[in-house]
């Protein structure tokens, strides 16, 4: 029984979009009756899952977990895998093409896998989306369209579906195009002969026998296959209805792209006698151009790549903000959102519970933040490293402890990992793209002011950044900037080589008040651009 009622009562009066998603559940359960509630997130296994994936099954789980707080009723999540689909074609990014090139068009689960790794492509793609979720502790089940589809699980569902099937097909017909209205049907029959997954027109429907006839496009020659155990699949959106129907399924999220098939696969769900599932359209993640991620052509961010370089937490802020707001899902939006994750989490235990309610850690944490400090920004050790040329953490760690005496590794875990992480992505995102340049006659004044005045700062002073800012403001004042953003973009550029950067006064303390002058004279003789 949940006991907190105050709780209760603030999460049913919040704006977080996960209490708002599970607010819409509460409705669902009193016009359905059902005693339990079952989310379910969808997987196309023709490619390597990407970080679009590994979004729909934490924002579901955020659902979930608002639900869960605000009901005793329980609920199951499954992440199912259409691992049945035929294999259109070969994506980009997978290596032994020519293995594939012959099993096109058989199920993926029938399909070679080119790693070489598990029994089938399907299998392989399957294994590693299982292996992420378990590595971020999510709590679900997974299933598989194959042995769904073959184990029978579906095979009342199916039958259902041939009896519907005019129904079905009054839904489908007006959505597609004429030429493709003449082929259409809802069952893909599996070819006894090669294996295939057929797109061929259904000469005869037997409901009596449960059966289809179709003509084999090989042969020419007249097949009756069960629908049922496996014989057939049906068309994604059918199937995706009929999913909804086997399994009883409440909610389920997808991306803004498919809307118009949420649409037909709810009316064919209706069609079929079972309530279509709540749910919540997101916008879709772009790469660097702004194109849409694809699984096939593997661009945009991988899930490896973005925990290369930053903390899980900070990918589920990602996908916490904004979820109907289009963004670039990119190597540049890392430091950020590791940055906004910490700082999220130091709020936490000053806010009040409403506010609480609305902190994205809440939703990360499913309600129990950890206590944590960053005594030094991700940005902050960005920059660090940038200027240190750190390889390693224990270069970090001497500057860090200068900065915060009390700090060190054991202590600052997190700390030491974002330090690990931001030598990653120094090296491999930074770096390559630095570009410093010499000073113009004003700037060069300025500097050497600057380094003038840190030159005579008593030792302790050094860490003390408030002082250091200010410094450098009246620095940019007096040197004649009448707009001090310039100065400090002078600053990036000249000595860091970069259009931005920190708050100078934070980095000067952290990074050394000595070693900054050292950093300026080089700028000064044109070993920075020079390099």
């Amino acid at each position: 029984m949940i006991t907190d009622r105050k709780l209760v009562e603030e999460a049913m009066a919040s704006k977080a979009w996960p209490f708002e998603e599970a607010r819409k559940l509460l409705e669902r359960l009193k016009r359905t009756g059902k005693k339990d509630v079952l989310f379910e997130t969808g997987y196309g296994p023709s490619g390597l899952p990407h970080i679009g994936t590994f979004g729909e099954v934490a924002r579901t789980t955020m659902v979930r977990h608002a639900f869960s707080t605000m009901s005793d009723v329980p609920t199951r999540l499954i992440c199912f895998s259409d691992d049945m689909d035929g294999l259109r074609k070969i994506p980009d990014n997978i290596p032994n093409q020519d293995l594939i090139r012959p099993h096109l068009n058989k199920p993926l689960t029938k399909v070679p896998d080119p790693f070489g790794k598990f029994e089938s492509f399907g299998h392989h793609n399957n294994a590693m989306l299982r292996d992420f979720l378990d590595r971020f502790g999510f709590e679900y089940e997974f299933r598989s369209a194959s042995e769904c589809y073959a184990s029978g699980i579906f095979d009342k569902a199916l039958l259902r579906v041939l009896e519907r099937y005019d129904e079905v097909m009054a839904i489908m017909l007006p959505s597609l195009r004429e030429e493709r209205q003449k082929t259409y049907s809802p069952f893909l029959p599996v070819s006894p002969d090669t294996g295939e997954v057929l797109q061929v027109p259904i000469e005869e429907r037997k409901l009596d026998a449960g059966t289809i006839v179709y003509r084999d496009p090989h042969t020419q020659k007249l097949v009756e296959v069960p629908v049922t155990g496996g014989h057939c699949k049906l068309q994604w959106k059918a199937d995706w209805a009929m999913r909804w129907y086997a399994l009883g399924v409440d909610y389920e999220m997808s991306g803004k792209d498919l809307i118009d098939s949420v649409k037909l696969s709810s009316k064919i769900c209706s069609a079929l006698g079972a309530e279509p599932p709540e749910g919540f359209n997101y916008e879709l993640f772009l790469d660097e151009k702004g194109q849409k991620i694809s699984k096939s052509k593997g661009n945009g961010l991988t899930i490896e790549e973005w925990l290369r370089y930053a903390s899980p937490e900070s990918l589920q802020l990602y996908m916490f903000q904004a979820p109907r707001k289009a963004k670039r899902l990119y190597f540049d939006v890392i430091p950020k959102a590791v940055d906004d994750y910490y700082a999220f989490l130091s709020k936490f235990d000053g806010q009040d519970t409403q506010e609480q309610l609305s902190n994205p850690v809440w939703h990360i944490h499913s309600g129990k933040p950890p206590q944590a400090t960053m005594p030094v920004s991700f940005s902050l050790l960005l920059n660090l490293v940038s200027a240190s040329n750190a390889e390693d953490k224990e270069v970090l760690w001497g500057f860090i402890r200068r900065y915060a005496p009390d700090a060190s590794s054991s202590s600052q875990p997190e700390l030491d990992r974002l330090a690990g992480y931001a030598i990653h992505y120094f090296h491999d995102f930074v770096k390559p793209t630095k570009q410093f340049r010499a000073p113009t006659d004003m700037e060069r004044a300025a500097l050497l002011d600057l380094k003038t005045r840190l030159d005579g700062l008593p030792s302790s002073a050094e860490l003390d950044a408030e002082t250091i800012q200010d410094i450098v403001y009246e620095v940019g004042k007096q040197g004649g900037f009448e707009n001090l953003r310039d100065w400090f973009k002078a600053l990036y550029e000249v000595l860091l080589g970069q259009p931005q950067g920190p708050r100078f006064g934070s980095f000067i303390a952290l990074y050394g008040v000595r070693e900054t002058s050292r950093l300026i004279d080089d700028a000064l003789q044109g070993k920075l651009a020079a390099g």
